[in-house]
């Protein structure tokens, strides 16, 4: 879902990574930066119950998150040093959204079940590329599920977003369970997956 519309953001963004480069702003700044403003947007749009503004900034950003690779292949950077930044920072990105939506909850939002639900996902929600990235580093690979990252962030965003504008808080109730569930599954799944890796690989 998201990752098609980063196809299309790919493209857009082209001319601004071009406009960056020329200025001498570095892919690995950019990168450090959205995540700076997606962390910071989290905590403190979500808590202090700025639930639309929140989501409609950091959905931004997640668009925008291509804008790092476009500028490393533009100018020869692209290596595993900028995958690894992202793909690291991309985890605080992720948890401050969900502990966000967590401390919303606990508060103005006064539903501790749903704070419940948000944390699971939190924790779920790394538990999946953890997954991914340990069974790489065992040779073998684990991508794919019900439920990766851009589809789960897009989700709980529409979701916060839409509460924001008034729907019920029961509508990101039963979004965030949803998320909650489908993260387990993709954990089962990847886990199944490197199981019949390993079997064969034995056998």
């Amino acid at each position: 879902m998201l990752n098609r519309l980063r196809g299309v953001m790919q493209r857009v963004l082209t001319p601004l990574a071009g406009a960056l480069l020329r200025a001498g702003v570095s892919p690995d700044a950019v990168t450090v930066v959205g995540t700076l403003v997606v962390v910071v947007t989290a905590l403190w749009a979500f808590p202090t119950g700025h639930l639309f503004l929140g989501a409609l900034l950091i959905a931004l950003f997640a668009l925008t998150d291509s804008l790092d690779g476009v500028m490393a292949r533009r100018s020869g950077r692209s290596g595993p040093w900028g995958a690894f930044l992202d793909s690291t920072l991309d985890r605080f990105g992720d948890g401050a959204i969900f502990a966000g939506l967590v401390l919303w909850f606990v508060g103005g939002g006064d539903s501790h079940v749903t704070a419940v639900l948000a944390l699971a996902c939190l924790v779920l929600g790394s538990v999946v590329p953890y997954a991914r990235a340990r069974a790489e580093g065992l040779g073998m690979t684990a991508s794919g599920g019900i439920a990766e990252r851009a589809d789960r962030l897009v989700v709980v965003l529409l979701a916060t977003g839409a509460v924001g504008l008034g729907a019920p808080t029961a509508v990101l109730t039963v979004v965030l369970a949803l998320l909650a569930v489908a993260s387990a599954v993709t954990v089962v799944q990847r886990m199944a997956k490197v199981h019949r890796q390993a079997v064969g690989a034995v056998e």
